[in-house]
């Protein structure tokens, strides 16, 4: 009997992580896809001087800040469909959707209005220099030409995500990376000969450098929002056909109250990106160029986390909505340890193949060994921050927003952005010292998601069983 039951258990758990996995390894390959798409990006715009990667890179922080504060709209949204689907009630996810559209459609043309307004002042702000402003201000403006598809790429994608259906916004992932990468090509760089298996030809081009890169994002980014749209419009579970598209407090006053504490978080903390890249900018060309491609180098290697964080908010959401305790703690306890897992292999994969890696981007020898240190040091705090990933991901699914925005803030503002400006205004201590107060906020938010875990704070059930 007792063997029964372990046999038992075994397979449900073996279940279980078939439906992590089949939710987590979509969202990871299309992550892993922009992140390749970012690289030929970068190497490209890279193979222009460092001038071209700072106007580039220069406003980017700019660009979580606004993508960072959509995003955390969408989890108002993820939790509530997560939470209908666990509780089997569609038509609640099918009214929650056709509200999404409404934020949408707010949303992106009150940020259209924004950033086309403010995009000559950000890159003075930024503390850019004054060779590039212009050229930092022109990319800017042209990326948010399309600011509306972009909202609906990100809020769709979580809608979606959210109902169990991570793979279609990888597939349509695929077709804007494609897009992105084809246009590149031919706007980036001018007519050249090429020659490929043997066969020379001359590849067209318009020659149009870092200008040449934002219009191709631009286009791809509005191909994407149409798609997404259109497969939302059609999906046969969470279809917003024949809802009302009128404000509904039932619906919008759950998903806001869930999404501001986040909105707040993500603002605040992309906000702290804002004046930590500000400060790394004061540095000088060779610290703003080094900052930049780190980081592009250092995202693909989150990869694995915040694929995990998606399946865990959504399937703490289901479990939340199917009033399942036991389905909770069992969650947390197979997320854990194969997030820990992956994050310590992407760590030591992160720490051996730096130098190779910021080498794809840039030719200065300063750049490269720069860039090679600040990896090495962050890859070591990957392990710890993958473990705050996957409980913040789990209180975001299940609606407990407030704690992480708290955490977030103080981790932010109190520990990262303080110490950068005492060590690099203050000292002139430079880039490395900056990284160091970066990898102190990681490890802050390890212990603090650590002791939330432990006393049963993350799980809104807890207190209930």
């Amino acid at each position: 009997m007792m063997e029964k039951t372990k046999n038992s258990s075994r397979k449900l758990n073996m279940e279980m992580i078939s439906v992590i996995m089949a939710l987590a390894w979509p969202t990871m390959l299309e992550q892993l896809m922009q992140t390749a798409v970012q690289y030929i990006d970068t190497a490209m715009v890279g193979s222009l001087g460092t001038q071209a990667t700072a106007a580039v890179g220069a406003t980017s922080t700019v660009n979580w800040l606004i993508g960072s504060t959509i995003s955390a709209l969408s989890v108002g949204f993820l939790s509530f469909i997560a939470r209908s689907c666990g509780a089997g009630d569609e038509e609640a996810a099918k009214r929650s959707v056709s509200q999404a559209v409404l934020v949408v459609i707010v949303t992106g043309v009150i940020f259209t209005a924004l950033t086309l307004a403010l995009s000559g002042y950000v890159p003075v702000w930024m503390q850019v220099d004054k060779s590039i402003q212009a050229l930092a201000a022109r990319y800017f403006f042209i990326l948010y030409v399309p600011m509306l598809p972009r909202t609906a790429s990100i809020m769709f994608g979580t809608v979606l995500r959210a109902a169990g259906d991570t793979k279609t916004p990888m597939k349509i992932g695929v077709i804007v990376n494609f897009i992105n990468v084809v246009l590149n090509f031919l706007l980036i760089y001018p007519s050249r000969p090429v020659e490929m298996l043997g066969v020379s030809f001359t590849m067209p081009g318009a020659g149009m450098g870092v200008i040449g890169a934002a219009v191709a994002s631009a286009a791809a980014f509005t191909v994407g929002g149409i798609c997404i749209t259109a497969v939302v419009w059609r999906h046969p579970r969470i279809s917003p056909k024949g809802q009302s598209f009128r404000p509904d407090a039932r619906i919008l006053g759950p998903c806001l109250q869930v999404a501001f504490p986040n909105m707040l978080q993500r603002f605040g903390t992309s906000l702290g990106y804002v004046a930590f890249a500000s400060m790394i900018n004061s540095l000088g060309e060779i610290s703003t160029a080094a900052h930049t491609i780190a980081n592009t180098v250092e995202s693909a290697f989150y990869i694995p986390g915040y694929g995990m964080q998606t399946a865990a908010a959504t399937l703490a959401g289901n479990a939340y909505g199917a009033h399942d305790e036991k389905r909770m703690k069992e969650l947390a306890a197979m997320f854990i340890p194969i997030e820990i897992g992956l994050m310590i292999f992407s760590g030591g994969a992160l720490f051996l193949l730096a130098p190779g890696l910021m080498r794809i981007f840039s030719a200065s020898e300063e750049v490269i060994s720069l860039g090679s240190m600040v990896l090495r040091m962050v890859a070591v705090s990957e392990p710890f921050y993958g473990f705050s990933i996957i409980i913040e991901g789990m209180m975001l699914g299940v609606g407990k927003t407030k704690e992480p925005f708290v955490f977030n803030i103080m981790g932010m503002w109190g520990i990262r952005i303080a110490g950068t400006f005492v060590c690099t205004q203050l000292l002139e201590l430079g880039l490395v010292s900056a990284w160091g107060c970066m990898i102190a906020h990681n490890l802050f938010l390890f212990v603090i998601f650590l002791v939330c875990y432990v006393n049963g704070m993350w799980n809104p059930l807890h207190k209930k069983a």
